[in-house]
């Protein structure tokens, strides 16, 4: 798979930040190299997921609530698990208290293939908006299902494989606030639920 790489006046026009970007690369490393069974370098990677996210994103952001749990399972599998009951519990809280930020998302506009499907979207932003707003919901809801799960499972390196794969199949092209929720669902340690992996 080719990088991505995106300019700043690029980011600036999406209405992202070089960390929202940061974050996500550091959690892609994260996952990858736990999927890969290098518990070191997981936990490195998960540190500086959460450190990024603690010192950019808002307390209800989910990104916040993924790297905190990461960070926990990264812990746990480098064999430091004092902490991580706390850590997935935090992260746990986060996803919870997310629906503000998620409510507050803004739908993509996505260029399609006449102008009459661009002015249907566009006279019909209310409708194409709610649709989305139920995407989203179901993917926090997801996302918070299987932070609930880190409690009694630990997380297999199938699950880590499967994360991955999944967000690097459905990953949005754009840089859009879809993505970011995507990217903290998908990118998140914890087990999968039925009909998540490949």
């Amino acid at each position: 798979m080719a990088a991505e790489s995106w300019s700043p006046k690029e980011l600036l026009a999406a209405g992202w930040t070089e960390a929202d970007l940061a974050w996500e690369r550091a959690s892609e490393r994260a996952v990858a190299a736990f999927a890969e069974g290098d518990a070191a370098r997981a936990k490195e990677e998960a540190g500086e997921a959460l450190r990024i996210a603690r010192e950019n994103f808002a307390a209800i952001d989910p990104r916040l609530g993924t790297a905190l749990a990461n960070y926990g399972v990264c812990l746990d599998a480098a064999g430091h698990g004092e902490a991580i009951a706390l850590l997935f519990r935090q992260g746990l809280d986060v996803w919870r208290s997310s629906a503000p930020w998620v409510a507050r998302m803004d739908a993509p506009r996505i260029a399609r293939s006449s102008l009459f499907h661009m002015r249907m979207e566009a006279r019909h932003r209310p409708t194409y908006r709610a649709r989305w707003q139920m995407r989203w919901r179901e993917i926090a809801a997801e996302a918070k299902h299987r932070l609930r799960m880190l409690d009694s499972e630990s997380v297999a390196l199938e699950s880590a494989t499967a994360a991955l794969a999944r967000w690097r199949r459905e990953r949005p092209a754009m840089l859009n606030d879809t993505r970011k929720l995507m990217a903290a669902a998908f990118l998140l340690l914890a087990p999968q639920t039925s009909g998540e992996s490949d």
